[in-house]
């Protein structure tokens, strides 16, 4: 009897399953598009597609496109159909048109990416959350050869801990902590990249001998205190990310900015109450919205909460009179992992977005 429920339960998730992975066409999707310079593989797609993410399915099986990463701007890219009538795109060959003295360059010598990689390589390459146990078993700085905090280059640092010679490190300044606004748990600490360098010596913790860290590159001033950590210069940033649609049971809220501003928008870095410790995967996409304002009902009419009287909204716990819709306005990825955080890139809205705004499978 459990096998057939079993069975049951699948042959009727099996259609839910197929039709979140199935394409379908925005209602103005055009017929034809020119690449322009600083067009990314998610743009064009999202001109087509209601799920911007399924952008492979929308190139696969395409003998003129076998790699995506090779169009460029300049390149026409027309929509057809295949035989089973499913949308694919296919390079055509736009007309060139000649003057006697301008000649006509249709092609960037970059070709199209899946997203601007040079935003995120500094977070992918850098770290930027630890928790309070890491920063406290983590090497730090002392102090330098010339007695007084550092703000520029050439410095030499003593660090408490073991380095490896000739190996890069990032050093890094305390930063908040990161409380979730829902929860009040403090999900990990803040760092702020201050400077990089290159070990002259290993130094020996065992006796008190210190490293040296000879400072290459500053940022900002150089505190006794600050901790280091090896630079990944070698990762190799992918080439581009398997997209997916996050799970349907997360969601969370934007925590904080990396510009610090309270307001922003597309190509935006931010910082997620999820991780993986939640189920969090790279690559996943999550869409952003915000509760509409609510609304009270008085003796004048309905009026938005904000705006009601101070009893009003002492005697309306809730804030609303009624359950007011969470619009959806804007698409984020996700590209660097921590426990319970994430770092995600926005990667298209319609309006500012800010803090505390929901992020949720889309």
């Amino acid at each position: 009897m459990l096998k057939k429920i079993i069975l049951t339960t699948i042959s009727f998730l099996l259609p839910l399953v197929v039709l979140a992975d199935q394409l379908t066409l925005k209602e103005n999707a055009p017929k034809t598009y020119i690449v322009k310079k600083g067009d990314t593989l998610w743009d064009i797609s999202g001109i087509f597609l209601n799920q911007p993410w399924l952008w492979p399915k929308l190139w696969r099986l395409n003998p003129e496109i076998n790699n995506p990463h090779l169009i460029y701007p300049g390149d026409e890219l027309r929509l057809v159909f295949d035989e089973q009538g499913q949308p694919m795109l296919v390079k055509g060959k736009p007309e060139l048109k000649w003057t006697p003295k301008v000649r006509t360059q249709l092609k960037d010598l970059n070709p199209v990416e899946t997203l601007p990689l040079n935003i995120i390589e500094p977070y992918i390459q850098y770290a930027s959350v630890f928790d309070k146990a890491s920063l406290d078993n983590m090497p730090y700085v002392l102090g330098s050869d010339e007695g007084y905090k550092s703000s520029v280059d050439g410095f030499y640092l003593y660090i408490k801990g073991n380095l490896t010679l000739g190996q890069s490190y990032a050093v890094y300044q305390k930063g908040d902590a990161i409380i979730d606004p829902q929860s009040q748990e403090v999900l990990g600490h803040h760092t702020v990249l201050v400077g990089t360098g290159k070990t002259l010596r290993e130094g020996d913790i065992d006796n008190n001998i210190p490293a040296t860290l000879y400072l290459d590159g500053i940022k900002r001033e150089v505190r006794s205190g600050d901790v280091v950590l090896p630079v990944h210069q070698d990762q190799q940033l992918p080439s581009y990310y398997t997209m997916q649609s996050a799970s349907s049971d997360l969601s969370g809220a934007i925590i904080h900015s990396a510009s610090g501003v309270r307001e922003f928008g597309k190509l935006e870095v931010v910082m997620i109450n999820l991780g993986e410790s939640q189920g969090v995967k790279l690559g996943d996409v999550f869409s952003i919205g915000r509760v509409s304002p609510g609304v009270v009902e008085t003796k004048q009419g309905p009026v938005y909460t904000q705006d009601a009287s101070r009893w009003h909204r002492m005697a309306n716990k809730a804030q609303s009179d009624y359950n007011m819709p969470t619009e959806t306005f804007g698409q984020m990825m996700v590209f660097k992992l921590y426990d319970k955080t994430a770092m995600a890139l926005i990667l298209n809205s319609t309006k500012p977005i800010r803090l505390s705004d929901i992020v949720k499978a889309p």
